[in-house]
């Protein structure tokens, strides 16, 4: 019985240790330096000396290789190797053109111009010719405007057929000669700068109100001008004279 045929892509799920019945293999250390073919229970023993798994690498070799390894840290490489590849890749996404017959010349340039975009983003085309009425009767003009646009966007793009007509329209599809563009996640730049924290100014405390008048301090000036007024002020009044009356 033939066994089946695998691509040269290593599994994610190999045979390792116990697993690996076949009686010979050929072992490559951690190091990744050939230490010939042995029976496989003494490359067993071996990888297990080292603190390591006998892990399949491979199995379709005559006689398989096996390669000392620490099979739970290349499990967890290998997919953080698969989420990184995943975030990166970009799909091949598919877009259309579309013209007519009686287009402008500067809606011509506009049109080619948009799709070399497209192409140098690695996608692929779909240019597409619309007829109206009469002019479903000289499918020549299509095919002429699709040579020109070919011609226009040739260094980006390669024809993948030849125009086809269905219906009332006539197309071409173009595969793009540039690579994907990998996706870059839209990360904002940080263009703030760090300042020192700014202490806010203590307030100033608001002197309480008072009703009474700031004090003066009396000066000799001021002390001699109101002696006067002051003995004007404890000037008694003079008694009043007694009253008599006649007997």
């Amino acid at each position: 019985m033939e066994r089946e045929q695998k691509g040269p892509t290593i599994s994610r799920d190999l045979r390792i240790n116990q697993m690996i019945r076949i009686p010979q293999v050929r072992v490559v250390d951690e190091e990744g330096a050939q230490l010939g073919v042995m029976p496989t229970p003494r490359a067993l023993e071996m990888a297990q000396e080292r603190g390591l798994d006998l892990v399949e690498v491979a199995p379709m070799a005559a006689p398989p290789v096996v390669k000392f390894l620490d099979f739970g840290q290349y499990k967890y490489e290998l997919t953080k190797r698969e989420k990184e590849a995943k975030r990166k890749q970009r799909s091949v996404t598919f877009k259309e053109v579309r013209l007519s017959p009686k287009i402008g010349v500067g809606d011509f340039d506009t049109k080619v111009h948009r799709a070399i975009e497209f192409l140098e983003d690695g996608d692929r085309i779909k240019v597409t010719v619309r007829f109206r009425g009469r002019e479903l009767t000289h499918p020549e003009l299509g095919r002429n405007l699709l040579a020109r646009f070919v011609d226009r966007v040739k260094d980006h793009g390669i024809p993948e057929r030849t125009p086809l007509l269905e219906g009332k329209s006539m197309h071409i599809t173009m595969a793009s000669l540039h690579k994907p563009k990998e996706h870059v996640p839209n990360v904002r730049a940080d263009t703030t700068h760090e300042r020192e924290p700014e202490t806010a100014a203590a307030p100033v405390a608001a002197e309480p109100m008072t009703s009474e008048p700031a004090a003066i301090e009396p000066t000799p000036e001021l002390e001699t001008a109101a002696a006067p007024a002051a003995k004007r002020k404890t000037r008694t009044a003079p008694a009043p004279e007694p009253v008599t009356t006649g007997e």
